[in-house]
């Protein structure tokens, strides 16, 4: 059935026509559609997640176990510590492995309010983070445009970092990323919102904001981020004490052992060359002794370095897609991890949920990105936990293993940095904010300006220059 307009007398008219009414058009009944092949994509994806998912549970309950230690002891150990002095209404100032902002203290509240113990009710919170990034990744991927390929992605990359990933809550963080990433074209206020709860939580989200295009969907994005961020960090010190002492903390850290800035110095040990300590400083283990001051400052120099170039990258910019915001997004984060003085094992989800993100999209200029970041997934489970003790000994089978793991991070931060200044050359700009042209009478429904300029922008992949016509 079809809504035509039509006159009084019945007479179909120009939507502009005056004395305009919808007439019904009745269409002879067509036959029931076959079922698709993306059906049969949405039942391997759904059989896919529950297996994995299932064999991760078996593997973080206990009922399956693998080589190496307790890796349940940051939850009920650490994060139920830091709950019971966050329910005093204080931050834990006087411990140092305490060094996230103030918004982690919701996540590490969470589980209280669910009516199992605390390990049980943060295994159950993660699990519903993870199926609901999925379900985002789907909904996303069966757009006109989009691609499943995302949601694929999630599905493997999280259960090949092991039982681990449920027993830190980045996956938690991770999906509001993942969510706060998909908005923002479509609904730029929600997605800097989301974005912007991220950021108070773990910083790292707030870097999704750099590839947005000039205008007033990036003021938009931005400036909900920002008041998001402040508010719940203001709320949250002006009722508790220390809210902002993480800093502190944060600055005094040195390099960590699974870092990349770390490796120099298991070679130097191993050739004998090295007499420092490993040992637990500021909530992991870090290498301490000679170099380790020049290797932190070499890791911060890059740090900085990186960010210039994505700077570089925002201002001479000239085509933008779709997927540049996600790329963008990809590359800064990759850089943000590769030169950190830490990387930690539960890092590398933060690199699936935004790979993920960006393979959504069918053009997006990542997908060999992301397959190296698949690959350094299962090599980061034979580091942490398999491998650790002999990781901390500079053993050197364990430094290989850690090293391949590295070299193929590096190798991503340097092929997702030149895709992403390839994909945005160009002689000509799209425009930040497209308007859309008037519809023709009669033709179509109107479409919600959001949805619109992401069609546009997607239609964009193949025809860069597609918005110079408006």
């Amino acid at each position: 059935m079809e809504l035509a307009p039509a006159t009084e007398s019945g007479n179909p008219v120009g939507a502009d026509g005056p004395g305009t009414a919808l007439a019904v058009r009745q269409e002879p009944a067509q036959a029931p559609a076959r079922p698709s092949g993306r059906t049969g994509a949405l039942c391997a994806l759904g059989g896919t997640w529950l297996a994995t998912r299932a064999l991760l549970v078996l593997l973080v309950t206990g009922v399956l176990r693998m080589p190496g230690g307790d890796i349940t002891t940051d939850v009920w150990l650490i994060y139920h510590g830091w709950y019971g002095v966050l329910q005093t209404g204080t931050f834990p100032l006087d411990d140092v492995t305490w060094q996230y902002p103030p918004g982690a203290a919701l996540v590490i509240m969470l589980p209280g309010l669910l009516p199992w113990s605390y390990l049980v009710s943060f295994w159950v919170i993660c699990g519903i983070a993870d199926a609901a990034a999925m379900a985002l990744l789907v909904r996303t991927g069966l757009r006109k445009g989009r691609a499943l390929t995302g949601a694929w992605v999630w599905v493997a990359g999280v259960p090949l970092l092991g039982p681990m990933i449920y027993n830190r809550y980045d996956v938690i963080v991770t999906a509001v990323a993942v969510a706060g990433l998909l908005a923002l074209i479509r609904r730029p206020a929600i997605g800097g919102l989301l974005l912007g709860l991220g950021g108070i939580i773990k910083i790292w989200p707030l870097l999704g904001l750099i590839g947005t295009p000039s205008g007033r969907r990036t003021r938009r994005a931005w400036t909900s981020a920002a008041a998001t961020a402040v508010s719940v960090g203001f709320l949250l010190a002006a009722g508790m004490n220390g809210a902002f002492e993480f800093l502190t903390f944060q600055k005094d850290r040195g390099v960590e052992v699974e870092s990349v800035g770390a490796l120099p110095l298991h070679f130097a040990r191993i050739a004998g060359a090295w007499d420092g300590k490993v040992m637990m400083n500021y909530g992991s283990v870090e290498m301490l002794g000679p170099w380790v001051d020049v290797a932190g400052k070499v890791m911060m120099a890059g740090t900085l370095l990186g960010f210039g170039w994505l700077l570089l990258w925002r201002f001479t910019a000239k085509r933008r897609n779709a997927a540049t915001m996600y790329d963008a997004a990809l590359t800064a984060l990759l850089i943000f991890t590769v030169t950190s003085r830490v990387i930690s094992p539960q890092y590398l989800v933060w690199l699936v949920g935004v790979a993920a993100v960006c393979l959504t999209v069918r053009g997006s200029s990542q997908r060999p990105v992301a397959l190296l970041i698949l690959a350094a997934t299962p090599l980061t489970l034979v580091e942490f936990p398999l491998m650790f003790s002999e990781v901390v000994g500079s053993e050197p089978w364990a430094i290989t293993w850690l090293t391949l793991r590295n070299l193929l991070l590096v190798a991503a931060t340097a092929l997702s940095c030149a895709r992403l200044w390839r994909s945005t050359r160009g002689s000509e700009q799209l425009p930040p904010t497209v308007v859309l042209a008037r519809p023709e009478p009669a033709s179509s429904y109107p479409v919600r300006p959001g949805i619109a300029y992401e069609q546009d922008l997607l239609d964009g992949i193949d025809r860069p220059t597609a918005g110079e016509r408006r």
